[in-house]
């Protein structure tokens, strides 16, 4: 099954919330829309799951024109980041709420409920009312009633955002696992560039309701096709800098410059944008990082076993982040080193090169 946009657009009040899309999800895996507040995540949910119309185009689905079909009678499931779960039900009964509108014999209702809950580890609480539960387990039941139902379509509303660090890191891991076995194209919303490599599949980058580009989570995040893409794949951003190319060498300025590599010998002499990620930057010197660069910090950021250095190069602000604790003086000078082989080039007006 699949689920295609076909020169889709969205508008409200004037306002453009999704411009035309022409996309092709993958009937297999995650399908991860990655991109910031307001990117158009929600909205793009909205209009997959018939909860909301497109102002113009179409969308298919397992080769039907689903444009103006409500939600009602589509085979679909959606989980938001909020907890939503019926208060006056117990866990059973909300999982089984699909069912029971579907009207199936109440022995596949057991059944199928049981089946998820031990999937979930839910089966010690089916006689609890949310309100006894963690935010993990309450989040594990929204997520059940979305499994029970088989859902053609599932859709992920950035399900994760709202649970503790250690409750995302372990649901994360399952979730590939749920839907392992499932004939269903599965989408799933999220904001973190992290949790779409850990997810895998594929990836449509989203900026201020435009795809940028969609393809294997891992070719996105490795071959962004513009500065765009590339920025909203990178957490931190990604470092930027007018540079030259001159000869055989890409200069940032008199006292910073790298080789050119192989794939890059037939570029033009002449001016671009660097764009290297944050962990390609390390502070200290690495046979694995050639080039040395040196920046005047003004702030650092430890996290467990991180450390997240911003400093100035030029005009530019830059990030370094590396494992182990670096400490720093702000407002010193202090040395780092680039591993320039993770170089991205892109033209004046944001577009790759050499692509």
């Amino acid at each position: 099954m699949s689920l295609e946009f076909r020169n889709v657009s969205k508008r409200v009040d004037g306002t453009t919330h999704i411009h035309p899309t022409d996309l092709v999800l993958a009937p297999e895996g995650f399908n991860i829309l990655l991109g910031t507040t307001l990117s158009g995540k929600t909205t793009l949910l909205h209009l997959m799951a018939g909860l909301d119309r497109p102002t113009d185009g179409e969308i298919w689905f397992d080769g039907k024109n689903v444009t103006g079909m409500p939600t009602q009678k589509r085979n679909v499931s959606m989980v938001h980041q909020q907890f939503i779960n019926y208060p006056n039900f117990t866990v059973f009964e909300n999982i089984a709420s699909p069912l029971r509108v579907a009207r199936l014999p109440i022995d596949d209702v057991k059944s199928r409920v049981g089946r998820v809950a031990e999937l979930l580890k839910l089966s010690p609480m089916l006689d609890r009312k949310p309100s006894e539960l963690s935010g993990g387990q309450q989040q594990r039941t929204a997520l059940a009633r979305a499994l029970v139902k088989d859902a053609d379509l599932v859709l992920l509303d950035e399900p994760l955002a709202n649970l503790d660090f250690k409750l995302r890191e372990e649901l994360r891991d399952e979730l590939p696992r749920m839907f392992a076995d499932r004939q269903c194209t599965v989408v799933y919303a999220t904001s973190e560039p992290g949790e779409a490599l850990l997810l895998g599949g594929h990836t449509a980058t989203l900026h201020e309701g435009a795809v940028t580009q969609f393809g294997r989570t891992a070719d996105i995040y490795r071959r962004p096709r513009d500065l765009q893409s590339a920025t909203v794949f990178s957490d931190p951003p990604i470092n930027t800098a007018p540079i030259r190319k001159q000869g055989d060498r890409f200069v940032l300025d008199a006292d910073v410059h790298w080789p050119v590599e192989s794939g890059e010998q037939e570029l033009a002499d002449g001016s671009y944008i660097v764009g290297i990620r944050p962990h390609h930057i390390v502070p200290h010197a690495s046979p694995d990082h050639p080039v040395s660069l040196s920046g005047l910090v003004h702030a650092t950021e430890f996290s467990g076993s991180d450390s997240s250095i911003h400093f100035r190069i030029g005009a530019e602000t830059w990030v370094s982040q590396s494992r182990g604790i670096h400490p720093t003086e702000i407002g010193g000078r202090t040395g780092f080193w680039m591993d320039s082989t993770k170089c991205l080039y892109f033209s004046a007006d944001g577009q790759r090169v050499p692509l």
